[in-house]
């Protein structure tokens, strides 16, 4: 028996894991799948919401398992993993990143959305940033194209009606990670995404070392191809 902690990204919760996390309790294993700090049914205020508190929520979730865990992160919540595999890395056995931000030390989301490779990114051209601190507001309308390509329509309407503001504390952020001897990495390359761009996920898969799979999916494979995603995990 395995223990997966399942991390969402931006503008997600936990429940964006579902069906993952059911295909993985099916087969014996057990899932913890938390809300960020100010993401899903979680309501701390914007104003405490820091990379430090979210990489707290995620070592909490690993804590919960007395032996090491995989480590899974999609999107933005690849920043978060990152971060924790490098405080914690005893308590981690494998970190997958799903067509997710991989950042090298002193990166930041923004930072990798400005690489060359990251032009095109669907995110950054359909938010709406305001507040203070800011807070994005992605474009309802634009959703099921930019997160729902590929999914089932019923299920992509579900999740972009749960879809809630984002704080930018996480985007701006760089990781601290110098030195860390990280666990072995894994990247799931998503070639349909219309959120990440594929050669930035090309270049996150292989600029560091990491075992890479490869669907011909979109943003949300835990919705389009969820019985792939548990067959990596458990790989």
């Amino acid at each position: 028996m395995t223990h997966i902690v399942l991390v969402h990204g931006a503008f997600h919760g936990g429940w964006c894991w579902s069906e993952v996390a059911a295909g993985l309790t099916q087969r014996g294993h057990t899932v913890v799948a938390p809300d960020l700090p100010g993401s899903g049914d979680d309501r701390t205020p914007v104003e405490e919401v820091t990379l430090e508190s979210a990489v707290d929520r995620v070592i909490e979730a690993l804590k919960a398992s007395d032996e090491p865990s995989v480590l899974v992160a999609h999107s933005m919540g690849g920043i978060v993993t990152t971060q924790a595999a490098a405080q914690v890395p005893e308590l981690i056995s494998r970190l997958v990143y799903v067509t997710a931000f991989r950042p090298v030390d002193g990166e930041s989301l923004l930072d990798l959305t400005h690489l060359p490779e990251g032009a095109g990114d669907g995110v950054q051209a359909n938010i709406t940033v305001a507040g203070e601190p800011p807070v994005a507001t992605f474009d309802f309308e634009k959703a099921n194209d930019v997160f729902g390509n590929g999914v089932p329509a019923h299920l992509a309407q579900e999740a972009a009606a749960k879809l809630t503001p984002q704080p930018l504390s996480l985007f701006a952020t760089p990781v601290s990670i110098r030195a860390a001897a990280l666990p072995p990495a894994e990247y799931v390359i998503c070639s349909e995404d219309r959120a990440i761009p594929p050669a930035l996920q090309e270049l996150m898969a292989t600029r560091e070392p990491a075992r890479t799979h490869r669907l011909a999916a979109g943003h949300s494979p835990f919705y389009s191809h969820p019985q792939e995603i548990v067959d990596i995990l458990l790989s």
